[in-house]
């Protein structure tokens, strides 16, 4: 069996760049009538999402941010490498801070699963989404994922079975005082003992009328919320739909949208 490579088992698990980028790119036509052709990736990580981005259309441009040198790598060995020597041109990774770095303005901003979670108080929320704002063309589109529900006020382990493989996804604790909370990722190949805090979080779990409301004071004109479908079974179906009511769930996930 191959050696554990924690980045691999993470999209797996994770990441849907080509439905994140469908969804995107949707959403921003849909608002704007014209499809967007550059997008920004904070918090990128990998830059899986960028890489899918570029390989969609000849004229998308994409730019990823991230602090971590680590990821970063792999995703310049592993991803980058998957795109023709054209796309690559088209991608643009900077290691630095989403707070200060310099890159070119977009039409798509895009903070995904939950990364600006690790912003603990207003005023760095505030603060980051000024940058975000400004970081926008005309007609600029923030969007930032999000999730809650009273199954996330407490301490529980989610499992969730994969072809060769588990997944681990446990909430430690929940303050409801702070709102903050501690995650980690476990893993577990088949045959193989449980990998335990492959990743590890410390979040503030913000709300949507909180985000709603900082990215108004941030400068935005209008902002929306895309909330999760439910299946058959009541898990989220993966569709999201402009909605200003949600159901009351035990989970839930969903979009915030700002617009300039």
């Amino acid at each position: 069996m191959k050696p554990f490579d924690k980045y691999y088992y993470y999209k797996r698990a994770v990441q849907s760049p080509e439905i994140d980028c469908q969804f995107l790119a949707n959403a921003y036509k849909s608002l704007r009538g014209r499809p967007a052709r550059v997008l920004r990736e904070d918090f990128c990580g990998t830059f899986s999402v960028c890489c899918t981005w570029v390989r969609k259309s000849k004229d998308n441009r994409a730019v990823g941010i991230d602090l971590d040198p680590k990821p970063i790598a792999y995703g310049r060995k592993h991803y980058l490498p998957e795109l023709n020597e054209a796309a690559q041109k088209r991608v643009n990774i900077v290691q630095g801070s989403v707070l200060s770095a310099r890159v070119e303005k977009v039409d798509i901003t895009a903070a995904l699963n939950f990364s600006y979670y690790l912003f603990k108080t207003r005023e760095e929320l505030l603060a980051y989404f000024k940058r975000a704002r400004a970081g926008l063309r005309p007609k600029g589109i923030f969007f930032v994922d999000c999730f809650g529900g009273s199954g996330c006020q407490e301490s529980n382990v989610e499992e969730t079975k994969h072809r060769g493989f588990r997944y681990y996804w446990e909430q430690v604790n929940f303050n409801p005082i702070s709102y903050e909370a501690k995650f980690h990722i476990h893993f577990k190949r088949d045959g193989e003992r449980k990998r335990q805090k492959v990743f590890s979080y410390d979040w503030r779990m913000w709300t949507i009328p909180e985000i709603r409301e900082v990215m108004l004071e941030a400068g935005f004109k209008r902002t929306h919320v895309y909330w999760e479908g439910a299946g058959p079974r009541g898990k989220g179906d993966g569709i999201f739909r402009r909605r200003e009511v949600g159901e009351d769930a035990e989970g839930w996930i969903a979009y915030v949208i700002g617009e300039i």
